[in-house]
């Protein structure tokens, strides 16, 4: 049994309702989804009792009427962990993971500027990575977004 399968079925054994989610892509590279709900569950699972101990990133994604958000989690064997939750739009709304790891500061930052997403418990800070004087509600990752809108706000 691979390594990756063994991370799969102790996943399965804590996790049931996992059963049919998790996908071994190739080698090293371990995909599921999860309701947004479960995230912290897992997440905290996989840090603490599985080792996963380095965030690689977080990824934005804008899917139509749900954003998709994905955390890369790696373990010291370099077996990463690709967890995804969807949250609507309507209530695009993240809890921080910064008492994880400090480093999630930035990734939240462009999910912030670049997506709109706010995250609870994120400290007060710079922008990242817009400049200070990027017009408020302007979210370049936005399937919707377009060059034009920022030129009509920058006419008067």
């Amino acid at each position: 049994m691979s390594e990756e399968e063994k991370i799969q079925q102790e996943l399965l054994r804590n996790f049931a309702f996992l059963e049919n989610k998790i996908r071994i892509q190739r080698q090293r590279r371990i995909f599921f989804d999860l309701p947004q709900e479960k995230f912290f569950e897992v997440f905290d699972y996989a840090l603490k009792q599985m080792r996963f101990s380095v965030l690689s990133a977080i990824t934005g994604l804008d899917e139509g009427a749900t954003f998709g958000f994905i955390y890369h989690v790696a373990n010291a064997a370099g077996i990463v962990l690709n967890i995804k939750i969807n949250v609507p739009r309507e209530n695009l709304v993240l809890k921080t993971i910064t008492d994880y790891f400090s480093s999630a500061e930035i990734y939240e930052r462009e999910l912030v500027d670049l997506l709109g997403v706010r995250v609870e418990g994120l400290r007060e800070g710079k922008r990242y990575p817009l400049p200070d004087d990027w017009p408020a509600g302007q979210y370049p990752l936005r399937k919707d977004w377009k060059v034009e809108m920022l030129k009509q706000k920058e006419s008067p």
